[in-house]
C-alpha cells in the first residue's frame, strides 16, 4: 500500500481540478443573478435565493474538496477556517483569502478576499444597491461547514461593488454538532 501523502498545497489543488474558462464562469453567474432579479423582483428574495443556491453547492463541494485535498480532520474552527481560506478558495476559485478578526472565543472570524472572480465585469445599478451579489459564496461556506458538523452564520461585511476596499465575509460558528454514527459496533 502506498504511503499516505500530506495535504496538497492550494496551488497543487488548483492545478488538479478541472476548470472552466473564468470569463464563461463569471458571465454565466452574472446571467443567473440577472435572471433571478427579473423573476423575483425583490432584491432581498434574490439574496436569499443566491444563499440557498450556494448552500446546495457547498454541501456537494465539500466531498470533492475532502477527496482531492488529502486534508485530515481539523481539530477546531480556527484550523477549519485556515484550510478554507488557503485551500478551499484556491481549489475552486483560484484565489486565497485571509482569515482575520477572530473573537476571543475563537468562534467567529472574517474571510477577506482581495480578488473575487465572480465580480469581473460587474457594476451594480442604483436599483440593486441592497443586492449581495456574491451571496452564493456565503451559502457555499455555510453548506460545506454544515456537512462537517459545523452550523454557521455567514454575512457580508464589506463589498468592493459598494465601494469598500475588499470583500469580507463574517463567519460565526453557532453550533458544533457531535457526529452520530448510523449503527453501534458490537464488541
Amino acid at each position: 500500500m502506498p504511503p499516505l501523502t500530506g495535504p496538497k498545497s492550494g496551488d497543487a489543488l488548483f492545478g488538479s481540478v478541472e476548470r472552466v474558462n473564468a470569463e464563461l464562469f463569471t458571465l454565466t453567474y452574472g446571467a443567473i443573478v440577472r435572471q433571478l432579479l427579473t423573476d423575483l423582483e425583490e432584491v432581498e428574495e434574490v439574496n436569499k435565493q443566491l444563499d440557498q443556491m450556494g448552500y446546495n453547492i457547498g454541501t456537494q463541494l465539500v466531498d470533492e474538496f475532502l477527496a482531492k485535498s488529502n486534508v485530515s480532520r481539523c481539530v477546531d474552527f480556527k484550523e477549519t477556517a485556515d484550510v478554507i481560506a488557503k485551500l478551499g478558495f484556491k481549489m475552486f476559485l483560484g484565489v486565497t483569502a485571509t482569515v482575520t478578526n477572530w473573537d476571543a472565543e475563537g468562534t467567529s472570524c472574517s474571510f477577506v478576499l482581495e480578488d473575487n472572480p465572480l465580480v469581473d465585469f460587474v457594476e451594480l445599478p442604483d436599483t440593486c444597491q441592497g443586492l449581495q451579489y456574491c451571496n452564493v459564496l456565503s451559502g457555499v461556506i455555510r453548506g460545506a461547514l454544515e456537512m462537517v458538523s459545523m452550523k454557521t452564520e455567514v454575512t457580508w461585511v464589506r463589498d468592493m461593488l459598494r465601494g469598500d476596499d475588499a470583500y469580507e465575509m463574517r463567519v460565526k460558528l453557532t453550533k458544533q454538532v457531535p457526529e452520530e454514527y448510523p449503527y453501534k459496533d458490537d464488541d
